[in-house]
């Protein structure tokens, strides 16, 4: 099993785990209106469950004998608060989240069935967080 790479990937989840932490958080912070309240608070719900997948991360790498990084993946301002345009940002955070689980499971698929669980369900969550998202997008016909 090649650790040194596995650690990498780890690591790399991490950091889009931790800026999803602060996406979210600032998102929440930026919703107006009328329904301002559930979304507020599954917007926070998604920050919790974010920093949740980044302690589980670390976990890993600690575990593999790795150092958890402090780095936070890129985030960037598009100053575009609308509800819909906050949900397109998130989707395309998600997207990228899975094909870093899908490349932790090609690495440890085989070698190690406990992170190969572990990357299947963090691909099951965010999958379906995915389709609850695209979901809250499409229009009522």
């Amino acid at each position: 099993m090649q650790k040194n790479g596995i650690i990498e990937t780890l690591n790399k989840i991490l950091e889009f785990e931790l800026a999803g932490v602060v996406r979210y958080t600032h998102y929440s912070l930026m919703i107006f209106g009328h329904t301002r309240i559930p979304i507020v608070s599954w917007l926070r719900s998604q920050a919790t469950e974010s920093l949740d997948h980044a302690n589980q991360a670390g976990e890993h790498i600690t575990t593999l004998g790795g150092h958890p990084s402090l780095k936070i993946a890129s985030l960037l301002e598009t100053h575009k608060h609308a509800i819909n345009d906050i949900l397109k940002e998130s989707l395309e955070h998600e997207k990228i989240q899975v094909e870093n689980y899908n490349t932790l499971l090609k690495q440890v698929t085989g070698k190690s069935i406990f992170l190969e669980e572990y990357a299947r369900k963090m691909i099951s969550d965010e999958e379906t967080h995915i389709s609850e998202v695209e979901k809250m997008i499409r229009k009522p016909e």
